[in-house]
């Protein structure tokens, strides 16, 4: 996928000095008790889509924290941009890093704008590390792009900084941790929710998704889908997703065309990006409204669909839980060390078979389906999260 930026940005969080203090109490002690800064976290809401090992993770990872108090420390956290799907992502980075009374920024585009030349974000992108290195950070959060971005970590990692990935990772640089969804076998749970809501196979489902093994991620959750799929009997038809400013029609077009030629017919779709929404314009292009739609992410026009059950149910990461554990992740790698920030994160560190993985955090999806579209919606709002 190549998406770009503008060559501006907007600096979210700027010396971030929000979160309250605590004394302990001096009461068995003649002597003044050194005032400490604590912590004081503001608890989610318990719903059906709270992630209470996530939760319980985060206040663990307080409490070794809080036991020596907060320490003075500067980050910055760089978006791909700061809108759209990113939104949530500064949401809780900006709520983290006021928590932590870290110095710092939360960076990117103001928009995201896409051009067939991708070179303009990505080497926006490598800026920004490099000014973080010259400012004096001490550790990086990076959504980045693709390879372009790998000399740029690697720089970071060499000058002793440590670079925690999410949305997106780039496995083969000196990052040392991602934070995000497993993305195969996201795509794996996204095709099992469609296998459940359609006749069972043979027969054809069109996969808006990406093969290309040049964005990584994007290529592990379209080939999750399609063992699933292949899996479960189904024959599938992968439409390369185009993020191009403009180019919606053809990508539209591209899908019409595979739901009229496909052979067996095509008995549902499956969209692995936030611009999952367009399998139903492809869908009424080719009069078959009647097609069972399951999507990714929670784009507003996703939503919309939902609403009007045209997309049965949607894969969601939690990016508002990305852009919220990465600060803490960095502070307790700088203050208690990797070795102990790690062993209170184990619980979530693990890959697509569940399995120990000592360099992924994973945060897991949640799965919503048309008829709580709503709940969702509150729990979001909830946290401060609607996208």
């Amino acid at each position: 996928m190549k998406m770009t930026g503008r060559c501006w940005m907007t600096a979210l969080g700027l010396m971030l000095m929000t979160a309250a203090c605590a004394a302990e109490d001096a009461a068995q002690s003649d002597k003044p008790t050194e005032e400490i800064a604590l912590i004081k976290r503001e608890r989610s809401p318990i719903t059906e889509f709270t992630p209470r090992q996530l939760e319980e993770t985060v206040d663990n990872l307080i409490g070794a924290i809080n036991q020596s108090g907060l320490k003075p420390i500067q980050m910055v956290v760089l978006l791909k941009h700061l809108s759209t799907f990113f939104e949530p992502i500064a949401t809780g980075a900006n709520r983290a890093m006021g928590e932590l009374e870290a110095v710092g920024n939360v960076l990117g585009p103001s928009t995201q704008m896409n051009t067939d030349d991708g070179a303009a974000s990505q080497n926006l992108q490598n800026q920004q590390i490099a000014n973080a290195i010259e400012d004096g950070a001490q550790g990086i959060g990076v959504s980045p792009y693709d390879f372009l971005n790998e000399a740029s970590i690697n720089e970071a990692a060499a000058q002793g900084l440590h670079v925690v990935t999410f949305d997106t990772d780039l496995k083969d640089s000196g990052r040392t941790l991602y934070v995000g969804a497993i993305q195969k076998s996201a795509g794996k749970l996204a095709a099992e929710t469609l296998i459940s809501r359609i006749p069972k196979g043979p027969g054809t489902v069109v996969v808006h998704g990406d093969t290309s093994t040049q964005w990584y991620d994007g290529s592990q959750r379209t080939f999750g889908v399609l063992e699933a799929l292949g899996a479960a009997g189904y024959t599938a038809q992968v439409v390369q997703a185009v993020f191009i400013n403009g180019q919606e029609g053809f990508d539209v077009d591209q899908m019409k065309t595979q739901i009229l030629n496909a052979d067996p017919p095509v008995v549902g779709m499956l969209g692995v990006f936030n611009i999952s929404y367009r399998c139903v314009m492809a869908a009424d292009a080719a009069n078959r409204p009647d097609i069972p739609i399951v999507a990714f992410d929670f784009d507003s026009k996703t939503v919309e669909y939902m609403q009007k059950k045209r997309i049965k149910a949607t894969v969601v990461q939690r990016q508002y839980y990305e852009g919220y554990l990465v600060p803490y992740i960095l502070y307790g790698i700088q203050h208690i060390g990797l070795d102990a920030t790690k062993a209170i994160l184990s619980p979530l560190m693990t890959d697509e078979n569940q399995m120990p993985d000592e360099h992924r955090v994973n945060l897991g999806v949640d799965v919503v389906p048309a008829e709580k579209v709503q709940a969702y919606n509150d729990f979001l709002d909830q946290i401060g999260s609607i996208q």
